[in-house]
């Protein structure tokens, strides 16, 4: 079926939650299950045609996403019938470990990746002796105690506008390494240790680099006021590891009239 270009389409924004573990990252490849495909391929169903999908960010894979905005063109007519009606049609053909928790219209000019201000991600550190039985993809486990107090004052050197070529993975292709980190905390309850970092772009890997860095300062292995010198360098060899992938989790994507976690639950046409 084809749409009526021009009278009946209507673009929407959707919200995506999934499970990193059952996918090889968001965007489509031709040897590999992802995100994307099992998206495009419900909304195909749903619209009878073809329907690609563009999204705020991508995501590696075995890491996960609480709120993924997504953008696609879907019938008018269709979506004005019932949003809740389509947003359930679209669940019923998703695979298991992706569901889509919001949904909205939008105007035709809106898009999830370029209309996006910010993004913001959340890693998960389970620090303890022994890992956890019940959610070990959930987090990346670190046997050795960790200085929260020492991890923040190192953070606290990487807010602002900066150069993070330290930290971008070696197979990125971004033409610049300057980003600008607006919010990053880490704090501890329990034996869980949170890193949340809001940005208005990340670099390939540039959240599990910083998160690597970042834990050798709570080992002791580096002091907090090394990561100034560490940035300076503006070398990927020189920075520690990258941690696990499923340790991250996209949390939100911010756009001028609203986020993505505030559309959850949000059905409206």
């Amino acid at each position: 079926m084809e749409l009526d270009t021009g009278t009946d389409i209507q673009r929407i924004a959707m919200v995506v939650e999934f499970d990193g573990r059952s996918f090889h990252g968001w965007q489509r490849q031709d040897n590999a299950i992802t995100v994307q495909e099992v998206l495009e391929r419900a909304l195909s169903k749903m619209e009878g045609r073809p329907c690609l999908t563009v999204a705020s960010g991508r995501t590696d894979a075995g890491v996960h996403a609480e709120a993924m905005l997504v953008h696609a063109d879907v019938s008018k007519s269709r979506w004005q019938r019932s949003a809740r009606a389509y947003t359930q049609g679209v669940n019923q053909f998703l695979s298991t470990g992706v569901v889509v928790i919001g949904v909205c219209a939008v105007k035709d000019d809106f898009h999830a990746r370029f209309s996006c201000t910010e993004r913001r991600y959340r890693y998960q550190i389970w620090n303890r002796s022994t890992p956890s039985a019940l959610a070990e993809w959930r987090h990346w486990w670190m046997p050795r105690a960790l200085d929260v107090k020492a991890m923040q004052q190192a953070a606290d050197y990487m807010v602002g506008k900066h150069d993070f070529g330290t930290f971008q993975a070696t197979r990125c292709q971004s033409h610049s390494a300057v980003r600008e980190v607006r919010y990053l905390a880490v704090r501890q309850q329990g034996w869980e240790v949170t890193i949340d970092i809001h940005a208005d772009g990340f670099l390939y890997h540039m959240v599990r680099n910083i998160v690597g860095n970042l834990v050798q300062v709570g080992i002791g292995k580096w002091q907090a006021d090394y990561i100034p010198e560490l940035m300076q360098q503006r070398n990927r060899v020189i920075g520690a590891a990258t941690a696990p992938a499923q340790g991250l989790y996209f949390s939100d994507a911010l756009y001028p009239l609203f986020s993505a976690r505030e559309l959850i639950g949000k059905e409206s046409n």
